[in-house]
């Protein structure tokens, strides 16, 4: 726990427990909401190729993903450590150039 602590600048194991609970309460959340997004959207689980609805699926996932860990890292109180998480995420997708 210690290098996790230490490589991410915090101080406790309780920040440590907090991190963890909004990466999975993020990660859960993104899933769901991906599913009434595709059927608004027109894409239906029954009627759409496999292929086409996974992959959109997935593809609505990210954009819902990030925007959520931020919302809840800041709901949790720890905004700063996923905003900055945030961003270096995404500029080494080479995104970067959206936080400029």
């Amino acid at each position: 726990m210690e290098k996790l602590k230490k490589r991410w600048g915090i101080d406790s194991n309780f920040q440590i427990a907090i991190i963890f609970i909004v990466f999975a309460i993020t990660g859960s959340s993104a899933a769901k909401l991906a599913e009434p997004l595709c059927e608004f959207i027109g894409l239906h689980r029954a009627s759409t190729a496999s292929w086409l609805y996974w992959t959109a699926r997935i593809l609505l996932i990210f954009p819902i993903y990030q925007v959520l860990l931020v919302f809840f890292g800041w709901l949790f109180g720890q905004f700063r450590f996923f905003w900055n998480f945030e961003k270096k995420m995404l500029s080494r997708m080479g995104l970067g150039f959206l936080f400029k």
